[in-house]
């Protein structure tokens, strides 16, 4: 059996109170303590949090969960729905022109991200994969000025925007 050592912290005790209130934050006291004792631990916080799927399995994409997209010289809205959304994908080059990809509030836009091409003899592709958060009418739109350039994924929501998970199905 290991050795006992009680801690004598107004910063940890604080702590405790705030974290686990059902503890002995509420009125009598209580000692900190640490053991020379190795105490294996089970860490449950995805099952606990209604989750029982790793954090980079819960961003995968599945047939009935994505949204696909191409836009070729046109602005299209991709995504208008509130919550955290994966945008992957993406810029196929044939020549001139670019693509813009813009956050906006309705009155104002954020360019996102911008792919350009001064070439008419330019052939490749940009990929892309990155997160965004929509509030209330907030949205993601994609331009692209050529039939030359061409914007092509899929988006797939991560979470509600109260940050509940959404796994895939």
């Amino acid at each position: 059996m290991g050795q006992e050592f009680f801690i004598n912290s107004q910063t940890l005790e604080d702590k405790v109170r705030t974290l686990l209130p059902s503890q002995g934050g509420r009125g009598a006291g209580f000692d900190l303590s640490a053991s020379t004792q190795i105490i294996p631990i089970i860490d449950l916080t995805e099952s606990a949090e209604g989750s029982n799927l790793r954090q980079d399995l819960q961003k995968s994409f599945s047939f009935t969960n994505i949204t696909r997209f191409n836009v070729n010289n046109t602005t299209t809205t991709i995504i208008n729905n509130t919550g955290y959304f994966r945008l992957f994908g993406s810029t196929y080059i044939t020549g001139g022109g670019f693509v813009n990809v813009s956050l906006t509030d309705g009155s104002a836009s954020k360019i996102l991200a911008q792919v350009n091409s001064d070439s008419a003899t330019q052939v490749g592709n940009e990929y892309f994969d990155y997160m965004v958060f929509l509030s209330a009418g907030d949205s993601v739109n994609v331009q692209s000025n050529s039939t030359n350039i061409s914007y092509i994924g899929v988006s797939r929501q991560i979470a509600t925007i109260t940050g509940e998970l959404v796994n895939p199905v």
